[in-house]
């Protein structure tokens, strides 16, 4: 796939103008919580986009890399899903407000769409002068697979902070209260950084810890670093809408660790079949994309389902995140002082 430098620069334009537009004129000066339905409307619109992109590819590539592109669109999607929890357990831990919800989001996310970009282009680089890469991918997608399993019934109810947000904690001047939507701030001409600032370092780099799985599993399915960057920024883009209008579902979804832990495995095994394939390995099949994009969406159509009807069996006893978080609300304060 030959992509010309202006639509790369095209692309990244259009996606920064979307960008701005949630930022700077949907959210700007708005104080009220984003309720379900604003959060159903946009999350609809992000959707939205991401198919019409999509077709476009269809369009101007061909249906193979229009499979590839949406292949890779849901796999980030229903990954991003699984790590909605840990951000709710991240704002609820530091208390931020409902109304400054979306812009620490947003900027968390912008910055991993960045860090992102860079991992993308080492992992397309690597792979192009190394077919090996996808043995390690692999394997790793594997390893992955077992862990998400064998930890599908720990307690998340707990934030480990990575060494990042621990170093910017220890380092940077904090101040002990909110100020709307602002991270930067002056206390007895001091200048120092809000509790917003260190949510979003909180966001930003948990959401790089979670590329560490989805950046090999969508190189299962498309090694085109055009598709897989585009993937990832619409798939980022609407995590924000999508973190609103689940709420509390992702809790009920008890059983989309094993459905996404089952989605890593099978792309795992694609890419060592891929690599050895392309070792000259004649019993190694390729997988076609319409495969892959059959399993994705047939593992989270059951994955959903069975959850579903678990969480009618046991007659809604689940508690929803805010009950099951609200004792860390009563924390914060003493966490803050230490």
């Amino acid at each position: 796939m030959s992509v010309l430098p202006l639509v790369w620069a095209l692309t990244i334009t259009g996606i920064l103008v979307v960008i701005a537009a949630d930022l700077f004129l949907i959210h700007r000066n708005d104080t009220r919580e984003f309720t379900t339905r604003r959060a159903a409307f946009w999350s609809a619109v992000y959707i939205g986009l991401a198919v019409l992109f999509g077709i476009g590819v269809w369009v101007f590539a061909g249906p193979r890399y229009a499979g590839e592109y949406f292949g890779g669109f849901v796999t980030e999607k229903s990954l991003s899903v699984d790590n909605l929890f840990v951000f709710m357990v991240i704002l609820t831990r530091f208390a931020v407000p409902k109304h400054a919800q979306h812009t620490v989001l947003m900027a968390g996310i912008v910055i991993a769409l960045v860090l992102r970009g860079i991992f993308i282009a080492v992992g397309a680089a690597a792979i192009s002068t190394f077919t090996w890469v996808f043995f390690i991918f692999g394997v790793f997608l594997l390893w992955t697979a077992v862990g998400m399993v064998r930890g599908a019934g720990e307690d998340e109810g707990e934030l480990k902070e990575n060494a990042l947000l621990r170093w910017a904690r220890r380092v940077i001047p904090t101040a002990d209260e909110y100020e709307g939507t602002r991270f930067v701030t002056r206390r007895d001409g001091v200048r120092m950084v809000t509790p917003l600032a260190i949510v979003m370092i909180a966001i930003g780099s948990t959401d790089v810890l979670f590329a560490v799985d989805s950046i090999p599993a969508i190189f299962g399915l498309t090694t085109e670093p055009y598709l897989i960057f585009t993937a990832n920024a619409f798939a980022l883009m609407g995590l924000v809408q999508l973190y609103f209008l689940l709420g509390g579902l992702t809790d009920r979804l008890v059983y989309l660790s094993h459905g996404l832990a089952f989605i890593l495995g099978f792309i795992g095994v694609k890419l060592i079949l891929h690599a050895a394939h392309e070792y000259g390995a004649g019993w190694a099949p390729e997988v076609p994309i319409w495969l892959s994009l059959a399993v994705i969406a047939g593992t989270l159509v059951a994955t959903t389902a069975a959850s579903l009807a678990a969480g009618r069996r046991a007659g809604g006893k689940r508690a929803p995140l805010t009950e099951v978080s609200a004792a860390a609300d009563e924390e914060i304060s003493v966490t803050r002082e230490s």
